[in-house]
């Protein structure tokens, strides 16, 4: 008697391959069978005419705070993830000192849009060290498995202190020190190592992030880590200097390289297309298919749409946030501030004022906001209404900007009607990166090179401007089946870079694919019905925050460790996540 068999179903072993009809049979956890007529269970799960694949894994969120205290991982776990990785971006909460809480939530408030006062009220800080830290993490029941990176924020603050946040140079001894705690980190399960060298990130003060001027010699210094391991990966996020001119590319992408090839294991980056620089993602790829050649396992971040905010009146950003008037009600409830913006008086009072700067000194606003504030009749070429279902490949003819010129309105009265559609709840779409031509041709040649892997998605983060841990539901129905300005991708590819590409990069062997002996992570996936919901927000953080939060229909059942966690869109009460251990996990498969 197995515990739970799936029949009927189209079976995506994560390789690749076309899908084949067969059963799926599960024991204590793990796939105990694949084939036809498996024998009886106690519980099974009609698949006929659905997909069934792997869990997908997530290898870039930012679920360092919200895995402390929350159990559940949405949105994650609304679009069949079942593995989610964290610590991108050099951003986390571990190793750290109690005295140094405040310097990490500010700096996890600044860089990733989470509300710091959230974070003040729901992290747990039982954990110095990160070894403490991933204890912490496995005492909470959840629904899907997490991994974490060794980030490389915190432990510059750890071990440098105030040294660390004014951006001075780590010295040899301090380098050796966070060698010696990223080695502690990885032995105790630590999948990698991550930094962040984005010119765009701050903390909440304004201030630059301790790891975005780290020297070649601390980066490779630390990556030096991982001689003699036989598991972990190290990530980086950088804009390549791109706001201090292309003359410095050269010098950040050797800085870079040196890091990846120190460590010896394989490393990715995030890659986009950015209006300000729209040829750089090409000198990117050949540069990456450089240091393969030099023997890196060298790979690119992609995501499968473009890189985005979401602009409202509940929302981190929107355009009126700088206008003198705006700012006299800024602070009361959306409906009181509704009430006031339809005003016909009021509203010709913001009309006719300008916006005040926005970043500066003390603000963590970073100086895109002012340009693109700057240029807002050129932005707004962008400016979209996703609609239901959500449209993110939209054409120009659809943008705020052609419907101003369309009804013979301003631009500004267009934009200030159509955040106070739906009582002030309405949301505009900005593709900021990957959508330069209006369409997603390039993200189409991003995904097919031999050397991307699906990422970028921020699960976790950013939650006042994006939600964009919605990706996999997009991968599989823009991708594979609504896609209507161009190619498509087939499904087969798409399930393999949800799942076993994943597993394969992160060194994962219990997971990614449907195998005999494998980790019992399985999707059915009704695909005909699947389908993602409008973006919303909702006040269910810590201290009463929000977040943008992403629904999809058409998840029949995500498995998690053979028990369903999530079935028809409502989660189940089971909770047989776990936090993945690199290394130990690996072991334990080849037994």
């Amino acid at each position: 008697m197995y515990d739970l068999k799936i029949t009927d179903g189209q079976i995506h072993d994560g390789a690749g391959a076309e899908p084949v009809v067969a059963d799926i049979a599960i024991n204590n956890g793990v796939i105990a069978a694949i084939g036809p007529d498996l024998g009886p269970a106690a519980r099974t799960l009609d698949a006929n005419g659905k997909l069934v694949t792997p869990g997908f894994i997530d290898i870039h969120t930012h679920y360092d705070g919200q895995a402390s205290w929350d159990g559940m991982l949405r949105p994650s776990i609304d679009h069949g993830v079942t593995t989610a990785v964290m610590g991108n971006c050099g951003v986390g909460f571990a190793p750290v000192r109690e005295a140094d809480h405040d310097k990490l939530i500010k700096l996890m408030e600044g860089v990733e849009d989470i509300p710091g006062t959230a974070l003040h009220e729901g992290l747990t800080w039982d954990w110095e060290s990160f070894p403490d830290y991933l204890d912490a993490l496995a005492r909470i029941p959840r629904t899907i498995d997490i991994a974490a990176m060794v980030p490389h924020d915190p432990l510059r603050v750890y071990v440098m202190g105030d040294r660390a946040v004014h951006s001075e140079p780590a010295n040899d001894t301090d380098i050796a020190e966070m060698r010696r705690l990223t080695r502690e980190a990885l032995e105790a399960g630590a999948i990698g190592f991550a930094t962040g060298r984005s010119d765009v990130h701050k903390t909440a003060d304004g201030e630059w992030t301790p790891s975005s001027e780290s020297t070649r010699e601390e980066l490779t210094g630390i990556a030096r880590a991982f001689e003699g391991l036989g598991h972990g990966v190290v990530q980086a996020v950088s804009d390549f200097n791109l706001e201090r001119g292309e003359q410095e590319f050269d010098e950040e992408w050797s800085i870079i390289a040196d890091y990846a090839k120190a460590s010896g294991r394989p490393f990715s980056f995030s890659l986009m297309q950015r209006d300000f620089a729209p040829d750089q993602w090409l000198k990117l790829i050949e540069r990456t298919e450089a240091l393969k050649a030099d023997g890196v396992d060298a790979r690119m971040q992609v995501a499968p749409r473009a890189i985005g905010v979401f602009l409202g009146f509940n929302c981190t950003f929107h355009p009126f946030m700088g206008y003198p008037t705006y700012k006299t009600i800024a602070d009361l409830p959306l409906d009181e501030r509704v009430a006031r913006m339809k005003d016909p008086a009021f509203k010709a009072q913001i009309l006719s004022e300008k916006t005040d700067k926005l970043s500066g000194p003390g603000s963590s606003v970073p100086p895109l906001a002012d340009l693109l504030m700057e240029h807002i009749e050129f932005v707004a070429e962008k400016f979209f209404q996703l609609g239901n279902p959500p449209d993110y490949e939209q054409s120009g003819e659809n943008s705020l900007a052609a419907r101003a010129r369309e009804q013979g309105v301003s631009l500004m009265e267009m934009i200030y009607d159509t955040l106070l559609e739906r009582d002030g709840h309405e949301l505009i779409y900005l593709p900021l990166y990957n959508y330069t031509e209006l369409n997603y041709d390039n993200v189409l040649k991003m995904m097919e090179h031999p050397q991307a892997l699906y990422g970028l998605s921020d699960g976790g983060a950013h939650v006042g401007t994006v939600c964009d841990a919605s990706m996999p539901t997009y991968m599989l129905t823009h991708w594979t089946r609504d896609r209507k300005r161009g190619r498509k991708l087939d499904l087969p590819r798409v399930v393999r870079m949800l799942t076993g590409a994943q597993a394969d990069y992160m060194g994962m062997t219990d997971r990614g694919y449907l195998r005999a002996g494998l980790k019992a992570d399985i999707n059915i996936i009704d695909l005909d019905r699947l389908q993602m919901e409008p973006p919303h927000m909702e006040r269910d953080l810590p201290a009463g925050g929000q977040r943008l939060l992403q629904g999809a229909t058409g998840y029949v059942a995500t498995i998690v460790a053979g028990e369903v966690v999530m079935e028809e869109g409502k989660l189940t009460g089971a909770m047989p996540g776990t936090v993945y251990r690199a290394g130990q996990q690996q072991a334990l498969a080849a037994e």
